[in-house]
């Protein structure tokens, strides 16, 4: 990188002289006029405008998006208000009950209310050809992933990571900053969470003390306002 980044604009305009944006830009176009593709096109980046590089205080990584239609909207783990929240959301929303004593509404699945928090939602693969999961996955996506963990991590300030699964794990490598905080669990996947590992994490309660102990505000992982606050 060639200067100090400080907003995903620059990062975004820093990458694309690189040759593997370009290739998986062509990738992309491709796919997307070939195959029906999600998320769709427009929402590709939604993590990265809904959750500003100087804002980012928590980031959780996701594998690839949903691969069933009007699931996808470009955040990690995240369904459009009014779907029926897929199983690892679910979980998700189970441990955060248990561990927040709070009443979740699982009659919507939208996170954009964590996003704007400061919680990057990322999926480490950004799109998908519907019906085929893991189907874009190419190493120009790996490539990418690698470069957002890098300038994350030059970040000077308190973040935590939440790395979910061996997928997400794999990513630890990028972290080495003495700053941030790593917290890991098991898949939220039912596959995963029912053989142990996810409930009973604490990664939310985690989080937010170490927010809190460096003086950042905590996250409201909850998604039912508490009157007005």
């Amino acid at each position: 990188m060639s200067k100090d980044i400080d907003t995903w604009n620059e990062f975004f305009v820093e990458l694309r002289r690189e040759t593997f944006c370009v290739s998986l830009n062509e990738y992309l176009n491709k796919e997307y006029q070939e195959h029906t593709c999600l998320p769709k096109r427009e929402n590709l980046f939604n993590a990265f405008k809904l959750t500003p590089l100087d804002k980012v205080k928590v980031v959780i990584i996701g594998q690839d998006p949903y691969i069933n239609e009007n699931q996808a909207m470009g955040l990690a783990f995240s369904v459009p208000k009014g779907v029926e929240l897929p199983p690892s959301l679910v979980n998700i929303y189970k441990e955060i009950e248990k561990e927040m004593c709070m009443e979740m509404d699982y009659t919507n699945g939208d996170l954009t209310y964590l996003a704007k928090q400061g919680v990057l939602l990322l999926n480490t693969i950004l799109s998908v050809r519907k019906g085929e999961s893991m189907s874009h996955n190419i190493p120009e996506y790996q490539q990418f992933t690698a470069r957002v963990m890098q300038l994350l991590d030059k970040q000077d300030r308190p973040m935590v990571f939440l790395l979910w699964g061996s997928y997400a794990k794999k990513l630890e490598k990028y972290i080495t900053n003495p700053l941030h905080k790593i917290l890991t669990a098991h898949h939220p996947s039912p596959l995963s969470a029912n053989f142990g590992g996810w409930f009973g994490c604490n990664n939310f309660m985690n989080c937010n003390a170490f927010l809190t102990s460096h003086g950042e505000k905590a996250i409201m992982w909850c998604n039912k306002p508490l009157g007005h606050h």
